[in-house]
């Protein structure tokens, strides 16, 4: 019986692919696949079972009629049906190797119910056509179907069909080394959608085997009908072993690629067309369900921890595998929205390495672990259960090489441009499958929340789809700080229809605090810093690194800013040391991570020191280093402490960050401030990874940069640490804490203690006379610093109050305003920690004592407010310091004014008589005394008289 279907499939192409004559090269002509329905009319229901796929192609020829022949031998074909086309590797039986290979009469011994299609082929004779049937057989590794069939009882064909390594992933059949004996003029293959159908009894197996016409060259409508008037029947088989693709949006288009024995090469596309030849889309998309079904729930259910996550989608398809059914649409593009939270954890950097756009190339169905992507690479792996193969497959998940903004090619590192994303490789070297399909992940710049994006999956139907990202020390997520129930929600567009995309949700609890412990109580998180500080040889006097640190631990407040106080006698030498421009901080941070490191921004002479900042989770933590420069003035403090590190950690580059503190000394203690409100915050989030800052260090190292005090008494360290309290993004509810360190430095007393001074006074020797006083220390170097002062002149020496004119007031002090008749005198200081001296005026400041303090005032790169409190003993003057900082001097110069302005009077006449000797004390930081008698150095003109 003639079948209707050939009828219409010449129709359908004999406008297309008439007798073509000579032709030019190598090459095929009339390339069309098509599905059809029992009545030959085309199939179009997407997602529907075909009756039959039909493929026609023919090999360029020259000459005419029976001299025609191919302008090549064909050795290799490969065909790609439209995307989304597949087959169920195992809905039918398959005919055993041997048998296929057993010849008998009617050709291979194969039984009938392994028959799943038909093939005619043109071999040998221009027009002369013979039709064989197709047999399903076992395939070999790496092959997902082979199909088979003989020509002439003498020779096999074998054809493999798998899905194509590369984009769109499609199904791809091809035929290898096609026997070189043949002269390939055509085939017309037709594969049933459903085998066991009686509408194909009377063309299966040896029903249809005898099936010989001539056709004039270069016609491929060749018509399948029964010679034998037998037919030839098979037990029903419910399930389909073809499916159209459930996509509507364009015509489906198929394409072929082909190499002859001589090298040339070929290849071509077709577009399924109507009758008229008008291209022809698939419709009846509106009816396919997509019903998809979500699960996404992190590997531990504590608060604030190192997490993985469990990811499935679920399809029950029952259209797939159901004769009268209809397959489901595919999902098409995903969009998983982690729940705010749940962040990226940094703690992954550590040891991980990328995956480039040339290893994922490398990447095959046969490739072995670590030859295409870098196992440092992989974060997760993945299972992918489907109806149509008899076995899960796997894969792995690996990190993409971050974009490099230097680059300006698109997707040369990744195929996002973006710093974040990831592959999904699907391999079995068994089924000769290799999948590879990327994600992009696009943290939230403010919040940190994950939006991961799949587009363009590929069609191929699954049952259930699970990746699992890696979980332990190193897992790349972290979950929620709080207890509660969070809520992943995805959107998933289907092929079928993309305008019409589902949304679904997956919740999920998070039981337990940190460890497993308790859940953090409601409202404000806590917040408990430990801090450690000291110097690391604390030799008294001696230079030594300081070092610095301060924890946070798991599940407590971000930590924001900071202020800190150095222990009193802990001092930077200055001298020698640049300071970084304001230029060149601003440059930094404008670098990559990279780049900063390959070339500092900041001069080499500029750096004091070094960071070491530790961030993630639980106890493995990524550590980034950076270098700490001095700067100069900053927000109203006198200079600056710049901390720049490059952000990179592991593959990661997170730019460079730079963060500046505000430095100052206490004007009365000398002691060293960092003021945190003249400071940047400590970055919380960067890129939009949430840096979870729990362990921030810092060095300053400089070579006989810090020196230690010369006091062995008890003292301590001092910081505040802000933590973030309810908002981590607004500093305005940041909370305070205050911690200290003990300090206390060593070997105290090993420090000498001999210092000098000179006294000379000018003018005014006689009595009632106002002499100007100068006055001239010199410790030794190496000695221990002075504390403390007390000098009480003679009684020919004493205070005269009626020459106190103006006196500063404490505010007029503290605001720089004193009126110039308070000033006395003029003091200068010299240290081997700075360059430049320390200077200023000497004023009478307003005291809770009887008589006004002397304050030294001394201005420099910073600034140093020395007081001494004046009284009288026995009659003559006493000036006592009471506080002086413990920091190296090596010259100091107190002038008082004389004459009008002094505050000396005399009770005699200087040049007369026995030259007065001044009281002095001065105690070191270390406990020692000096008891000094100087002479009062009159300026005598000549010869002295008297003793």
């Amino acid at each position: 019986m003639k079948r209707l279907i050939s009828t219409l499939a010449i129709l359908a192409v004999g406008a297309l692919w008439a007798p073509v004559g000579a032709q030019a090269s190598f090459g095929l002509y009339g390339f069309d696949i098509s599905f059809r329905n029992a009545d030959g009319t085309s199939a179009t229901q997407a997602g529907s079972h075909p009756y039959a796929m039909r493929l026609s192609v023919g090999v360029n020829f020259s000459g005419e009629g029976q001299a025609a022949m191919p302008d090549g031998r064909l050795r290799d074909l490969a065909l790609r049906p439209p995307p989304g086309f597949v087959g169920d590797a195992t809905a039918y039986p398959r005919c055993p190797t041997l048998d296929f290979l057993t010849i008998g009469e009617g050709g291979p011994s194969c039984l009938l119910d392994t028959v799943v299609g038909i093939t005619a082929n043109s071999f040998g004779e221009p027009g002369v056509w013979a039709a064989t049937p197709v047999f399903n057989l076992p395939p070999p590794p790496g092959v997902l179907v082979r199909l088979g069939f003989n020509i002439y009882n003498t020779v096999n064909v074998i054809v493999d069909v798998g899905i194509d390594q590369s984009p769109p992933y499609g199904a791809l059949g091809a035929t290898r080394n096609t026997s070189e004996i043949l002269e390939v003029y055509g085939n017309v293959t037709e594969l049933w959608g459903v085998p066991s159908d009686p509408g194909h009894d009377e063309l299966r197996g040896k029903c249809g085997f005898d099936n010989s016409v001539s056709l004039p060259p270069g016609d491929l409508g060749f018509e399948f009908e029964n010679t034998s008037g037998e037919t030839c029947p098979v037990p029903d088989n419910p399930r389909p072993f073809l499916t159209v693709p459930g996509n509507c949006t364009g015509a489906p288009v198929s394409s072929y690629e082909v190499l002859s024995w001589e090298g040339d090469k070929d290849a071509g596309s077709s577009v399924n067309r109507d009758p008229g030849g008008n291209p022809l889309p698939l419709s009846g998309c509106g009816k396919l369900g997509f019903k998809p079904a979500m699960s996404a729930r992190p590997t531990t259910e504590s608060a604030e921890s190192g997490s993985g996550i469990d990811f499935s989608l679920e399809i029950k398809d029952e259209g797939l595998t159901s004769v009268a059914g209809l397959a489901q649409s595919e999902v098409k593009e995903a969009v998983v929205t982690l729940p705010e939270g749940m962040t990226i954890n940094p703690s992954i950097a550590e040891g991980l390495g990328i995956c480039t756009p040339a290893e994922l190339a490398r990447e095959s169905a046969v490739s072995s672990p670590g030859s295409g992507c870098p196992d440092a690479s992989k974060i997760g792996i993945v299972r992918v259960d489907t109806p149509l193969l008899s076995e899960p497959v796997s894969g792995s998940v690996f990190l993409a090489q971050q974009d490099d903004p230097a680059t300006t090619a698109p997707g040369a590192e990744n195929p996002f441009d973006t710093m974040i994303a990831f592959y999904v490789v699907i391999q079995s070297p068994k089924l000769g499958l290799s999948v590879k399909v990327p994600a992009k992940i696009a943290p939230d710049p403010r919040t940190g929340q994950l939006i991961v994006t799949v587009e363009d999956v590929p069609q191929l139907p699954f049952s259930r789809f699970n990746l699992r990202f890696r979980e332990g020390l190193r897992s790349p997520l972290i979950t929620p700080p709080a207890c509660g129930t969070y809520t992943t929600v995805a959107e998933l567009t289907p092929w079928a229809d993309p305008s019409k995309p589902l949304s679904v949700a997956s919740p999920f609890k998070v039981t337990s605090g940190v460890g497993g412990g308790p859940c953090p109580p409601g409202g404000v998180p806590p917040f408990a810093p430990d801090y450690e500080a000291g110097s690391i040889n604390n030799n008294a006097g001696a230079h030594s690194p300081f070092y610095m640190r301060l924890i946070r631990h798991d599940g407590e407040q971000d930590m924001t800013k900071f202020s800190s106080v150095l222990p009193p006698g802990v001092v930077g030498s200055l001298r020698g040391v640049e300071k970084c421009p304001d230029a060149a901080a601003g440059a930094a941070r404008e670098k990559t991570g990279r780049q900063e490191l390959a070339s500092p921004s900041c001069p080499a002479n500029a750096k004091i020191g070094r960071t070491l900042a530790g961030a993630g989770v639980g106890g493995g933590l990524v550590y980034v280093p950076g270098h700490v420069y001095l700067g100069g003035p900053y927000k109203g403090a006198p200079l600056s402490v710049i901390a720049i590190t490059p952000a990179v950690a592991g593959p990661f580059d997170g730019g460079t960050v730079v963060v500046r503190e505000g430095l100052d000394l206490n004007p009365i203690t000398a002691e060293v401030e960092v003021d945190g409100a003249a400071s940047d915050p400590i970055p919380h989030i960067l890129n939009g990874i949430p840096l979870k800052m729990r362990d921030l260090r810092v060095y300053v190292d400089r070579e006989n940069f810090i020196l230690n005090p010369t006091s062995c008494d008890p003292s301590s360290a001092k910081a505040t640490l802000f933590g973030s309290y309810l908002d981590v993004f607004s500093p305005a509810d940041d909370v305070p804490v205050d911690l200290s360190a003990r300090y206390q430095a060593a070997s105290c007393l090993n420090l000498p203690f001999k210092p000098r001074l000179a006294l000379n006074l000018k003018g005014g020797i006689k009595r009632g006379g106002h002499p100007g006083l100068k006055a001239i220390f010199t410790p030794r170097p190496g000695d221990a610093n002075t504390s403390a002062a007390r000098a009480t002149l003679p009684r020919s020496a004493f205070l005269d109050q009626a020459h106190i004119r103006t006196i500063c007031t404490r505010v007029q002090f503290a605001a720089e305003q004193c009126p110039p008749g308070s000033v006395y005198g003029f003091a200068k200081a010299w240290t081997p920690l700075l360059d430049e001296p320390f200077e200023g005026p000497v004023i009478l400041r307003s005291s809770d004592n009887k008589l006004p303090d002397l304050v030294l005032a001394l201005k420099g790169i910073v600034d140093i407010n020395v007081v001494s409190r004046i009284d009288s003993k026995n009659g003559g003057i006493r000036n006592t310091f009471d506080v002086i900082p413990d920091a190296p001097v090596s010259k100091f110069v107190l002038t008082l004014q004389g004459g009008k302005k002094g505050l000396i009077v005399n009770s005699r006449d200087l040049c007369k008589g026995r030259i007065s000797r001044a009281d002095i004390r001065f105690t070191a930081h270390n406990g020692r005394v000096a008891n000094l008698r100087p002479k009062l150095q009159p300026q005598c003109g000549g010869k002295r008289k008297g003793r």
